[in-house]
């Protein structure tokens, strides 16, 4: 079967692929016969997402009106339906994209678990359409991409009442097609007949170099059968790769001089040599170039800041490349992007704050040619580490602060980074979290563990930097790490609480405030905790002895003694009532407020339940989990942190 237009007019966006978009008409139409899940793979660059770009346009109502229908081919436009959801797994973990199909689909759910039960029980079939599945994770070095077809994409497909398309990398589909009936998967390869496109590159090509498109009156591009005869040799040498096409016209129209259109070896058949060409063209050796766009393809996030890149390429390639970047614009052009500019436009690179590669593809022919990969990510993480201000993590750059992890993972640093409590703070936990999950639990110093334990509390709610210092704060004290406490104090953050200590005693059923009277002066103050019969230290109570308290000094070094149970005494409702700040507790949060104001000055929360809590009239409250109990001192702090 070939990919005939049979005289209709090609998709005004993607130029071709009607084998494509009249099987994805079909999924879309649910026609008898055809597949309820489909799995768009094909090599990087073979133009997977534009493919799936073209048939969401179609697919939407307002894009629909912008596009002439009549002209194209009826079996590759689905009817007037409702458009399918259309999902971007660009730099999401597993857990944060189905969270985003659960909210779009508004299931009333609290666990994951219940995501996909919740979605076969809606009365209508549900349309996924999931792209970008192999850049999905806020880290590249991890298989965040493997992990989401594992954990959810495999588990959606599995549902009769969804119906998915997915573009995902080739290594990838065996694993979402295990256990799928065969009539259930469709599996479009866009490098393997009928998929692939050759016409559809040629014409592609040739649209790029008309004059009113490149915007370059050359002749080859002015003369009409010149530019089909180049446009047809281009992608006679890409073969099934659009990406290669488009390298191949960037490169000839900045750089025109020596151009041979008669010399199809000047062409490129692959992303790797359409960076060699591109130098040789310019009188540059390969290498040169490949050591420059080195960082951008080792970059984490959506490109790097552009005041970071010389100082990476020179980290990258062991001496100075500020100069052979700054003269080097015509050299990198065909194979980067800016991803945003600033306003008043005065940057060294025309405006330009971050950059990153035109395509994936160039990366991974970039890192193919590096010589030792986590050598290279060293050197950029030694350099990022240098671009710190006097090591104060708050000070340094957004890219180094957030990304830094991602970097030494890569270099097999990681374990050694995690040892300053200020980076626990000031980066995002969400790259940080990630990229502490990829290393072996026994690789991790106790610090890292801690994070690793809080990081759900840090990244349920996108909280404040104080708010994650004051929550690791506590969590440094539990794990009996009070030095990292202490150090978090440092920070500069006026924090809502400093915890007191912390009793790893399980089985605890009621924590409460109390005092014990003294003759000689002010009375001791205690918290008393109800614990089972047997535990160390408790004090049995009862008749029988059935159970037990622990009594505990509220505020160290103060501690009860040896006194008498009977002579504690608890705040009355009126001391309670008299208190400046008052309690409220749910399951796993509680909240400390100030009764005048009414404004919240703590907030915990706890990745376990509360078993009880308790607030002494002097603002120290005293909790208690499954793991055990914690006194916490509440101070007056601006109410921002809690919120």
């Amino acid at each position: 079967m070939t990919d005939s237009t049979d005289g209709y007019a090609p998709h005004p966006h993607i130029g071709g692929r009607t084998n494509a978009l009249r099987a994805l008409a079909a999924w879309r139409m649910a026609r008898p016969g055809a597949p309820r899940v489909v799995a768009l793979t094909g090599s990087s660059g073979s133009g997977r997402s534009r493919l799936l770009t073209g048939f969401l346009m179609l697919c939407d109502p307002e894009s629909r009106r912008q596009l002439d229908l009549d002209r194209l081919d009826p079996s590759s436009v689905p009817p007037e339906l409702p458009a399918p959801a259309a999902a971007n797994a660009r730099g999401l973990t597993a857990q944060q994209f189905l969270w985003a199909i659960a909210d779009h689909y508004e299931l009333p759910v609290d666990r994951t678990e219940d995501i996909y039960s919740e979605l076969a029980a809606i009365g209508d079939p549900v349309s996924l359409v999931v792209l970008d599945v192999d850049q999905a994770g806020p880290v590249r070095h991890t298989d965040e991409p493997s992990v989401l077809v594992r954990q959810v994409l495999k588990p959606l497909a599995a549902l009769d009442s969804v119906r998915l398309v997915a573009e995902l990398p080739r290594h990838l589909v065996t694993e979402l097609a295990d256990g799928l009936p065969a009539d259930a998967l469709q599996i479009i390869d866009l490098d393997e007949p009928p998929w692939a496109d050759p016409v559809g590159l040629v014409r592609h090509a040739e649209a790029a170099l008309a004059p009113s498109f490149a915007g370059a009156d050359l002749p080859f591009t002015v003369d009409p059968e010149a530019r089909h005869a180049v446009a047809a040799a281009i992608g006679r040498r890409a073969g099934t790769s659009p990406l290669v096409v488009q390298l191949a016209i960037q490169s000839i129209l900045l750089v025109p001089e020596g151009f041979d259109p008669a010399d199809e070896g000047q062409l490129p058949t692959t992303v790797g040599e359409a960076l060699d060409l591109h130098a040789g063209r310019l009188g540059t050796d390969p290498q040169t170039l490949r050591l420059m766009l080195a960082p951008l393809a080792l970059t984490e996030a959506d490109g790097m800041p552009v005041h970071l890149w010389p100082r990476l390429a020179s980290a990258v390639a062991g001496q100075d490349m500020s100069q052979a970047v700054a003269n080097g614009m015509r050299l990198v052009a065909p194979f980067i992007q800016p991803v945003d500019q600033k306003a008043d436009g005065d940057d060294e690179s025309s405006g330009w704050t971050r950059l990153r590669l035109f395509h994936p593809a160039v990366g991974d022919a970039i890192r193919a040619g590096l010589p030792n990969v986590p050598a290279a990510q060293t050197q950029i993480a030694m350099a990022l580490l240098e671009a710190v201000p006097e090591q104060d993590w708050g000070r340094a750059d957004p890219y180094v602060r957030d990304r830094i992890a991602g970097h030494t993972l890569a270099a097999g640093l990681l374990p050694q980074l995690l040892t300053d409590p200020g980076l626990f703070v000031h980066a995002d936990p969400v790259p940080l979290r990630a990229a502490i999950e990829a290393v072996p639990v026994e690789e991790l110093g106790a610090a890292a563990r801690t994070y690793l334990r809080a990081a759900p509390l840090l990244t349920r709610n996108e909280v404040s930097e104080p708010w994650r210092a004051a929550l690791l704060e506590t969590a440094f004290v539990e794990d009996g790490l009070p030095e990292y406490a202490e150090a978090l104090h440092r920070l500069g953050f006026e924090l809502p609480w400093q915890t007191l200590w912390s009793l790893p005693v399980a089985g605890i059923s009621e924590v409460t405030v109390g005092s014990i009277p003294n003759a000689e002066g002010p009375a001791t103050r205690v918290a008393v905790l109800v614990v089972p019969p047997g535990t160390p230290g408790a004090r049995p109570t009862g008749e029988e002895g059935e159970s037990a308290v622990l009594v505990l000094g509220l505020v160290p070094p103060d501690g009860p003694g040896e006194a008498d149970l009977e002579q504690i005494l608890r705040p009355s409702e009126e001391e309670r009532a008299a208190a400046p700040l008052g309690l409220s507790r749910g399951a796993d949060y509680l909240r400390v407020w100030d009764r005048a104001s009414e404004e919240v000055m703590a907030a915990l929360v706890s990745d376990v339940p509360f078993t009880s809590a308790d607030l002494s009239p002097d603002g120290i409250v005293v909790v208690a989990t499954e793991r055990g109990a914690k006194a916490l001192r509440i101070r007056p702090v601006d109410p921002a942190i809690a919120s």
